[in-house]
């Protein structure tokens, strides 16, 4: 979990600053949605979340 907070802050947070709290929220539901769908990591051998599920389904 803390992992997930520093990557919020540093590949999100830091980049772009939101006028609004509606924006803030939007921004990290939009990076919520990227790093549990499409982010590739290394924890799980370079693969998306998603990815990395139908691998160990089959």
């Amino acid at each position: 979990m803390e992992s997930f907070f520093s990557h919020l802050k540093t590949e999100m947070m830091y980049r772009c600053s939101p006028k609004s709290l509606e924006e803030l929220n939007q921004t990290v539901e939009t990076y919520i949605a990227f790093y549990n769908q499409s982010r590739f990591q290394k924890k799980l051998g370079d693969r998306s979340p998603i990815e990395y599920r139908e691998t160990i389904a089959v």
